[in-house]
């Protein structure tokens, strides 16, 4: 009898954490702005990313690893959020090095020079939501998140566990968790709109400061000295969009760092006529390139990487197959508009 009910009792506990399982991936947020970006990070074969692609959203509507792969054999991946500051991306480092060993880490400055806040919160929940619970998430939050306000963020399951009514057929089809969709999937997210960027954007809020903050410069240091202890070559860039002239005082600042360090600082807006970026018919919005853009843009850092890394192709590899689905995927979205 009493080994009858330790068996039923152990039913109850496994039938409760599977449930809990299943109410989790059905309920839990999903954005493909940074939250799918990260959660697909974890599915990713161990050690198989050459290229890593960190930083906002210019990187995942701009890095096309699509293109990367199917021209170069460069197996990337895009570890990105959107409007994610430096110190972020420092954690959002420190936790890849978990799991992957990059040659190359591509470093996206663009919040840098647009957001001078030392707490960041709009778009914060893309960088939250995604990250798996660890002792770097908890830093990388108490660096980002004040202490009355880490509440609107943690513990992630209170804040998305009544989406009841928000439930759509993504969240059915992620029941099981779509570990398979989950590893095709390399960060980068297509725009297909075309909005003519050809005049200057006048959009852009005002600054009172345009230099790079203590905390960004702060944060930068730690990036270019943790790439460093993992081998990894950091190339710091300025992905294309219709910028405010005035950013140019950060990325300057930033490039004179890198110089400092003998690291490798490019502002792609600086060469749209060797990429052959159309203002007129290549973004997405006023700061994304669009799907047309980026093959552009990429196929040009692909060259880059193939002529100054030692990335060797990964085409016709079992272990890489992921990244052949994931061009197939986009190519054929791409084909339908």
């Amino acid at each position: 009898m009493k080994k009858r009910k330790w068996i039923l009792r152990i039913a109850f506990v496994i039938v409760l954490v599977l449930s809990l399982i299943v109410i989790r991936n059905v309920m839990e947020i999903k954005s493909a702005h940074g939250i799918n970006q990260t959660r697909a990070f974890y599915e990713q074969p161990k050690n198989t990313i050459d290229v890593l692609a960190v930083g906002s959203s210019h990187v995942h509507c701009g890095v096309n690893t699509a293109q990367l792969w199917d021209k170069y054999g460069i197996a990337a991946y895009d570890f990105s959020a959107a409007e994610q500051p430096l110190w972020i991306t420092y954690y959002y480092l420190k936790e890849a090095y978990k799991y992957q060993s990059p040659q190359v880490v591509i470093l996206d400055v663009f919040s840098a020079a647009r957001f001078k806040e030392d707490y960041h919160y709009k778009w914060l929940e893309e960088s939250v939501y995604g990250l798996r619970l660890s002792k770097n998430k908890l830093e990388m939050m108490d660096v980002s998140i004040e202490t009355d306000r880490k509440k609107e963020y943690f513990p992630s399951f209170f804040i998305y566990h009544n989406r009841y009514v928000d439930m759509n057929k993504e969240d059915l089809y992620n029941i099981f968790g779509n570990h398979s969709e989950k590893q095709n999937f390399k960060g980068y997210t297509p725009g297909f709109n075309i909005a003519d960027q050809s005049e200057s954007f006048g959009g852009w809020e005002e600054l009172e400061d345009y230099h790079l903050t203590d905390k960004s410069r702060e944060y930068l240091e730690k990036i270019l000295e943790l790439t460093s202890e993992h081998g990894s070559r950091l190339m710091i860039v300025v992905v294309p969009y219709n910028l405010d002239e005035r950013d140019n005082i950060t990325y300057e600042e930033i490039e004179s760092l890198a110089e400092g360090k003998g690291v490798e600082f490019i502002d792609f807006n600086k060469k749209l006529d060797e990429i052959g970026i159309d203002k007129a018919v290549d973004f997405n919005d006023h700061t994304h390139l669009n799907y047309w853009g980026s093959v552009k843009f990429s196929d040009y850092l692909g060259q880059i990487l193939t002529e100054q890394t030692e990335i060797t192709d990964k085409r016709g590899i079992k272990q890489y197959e992921s990244w052949d689905a994931n061009a197939n995927t986009i190519f054929n979205e791409a084909s339908q508009k």
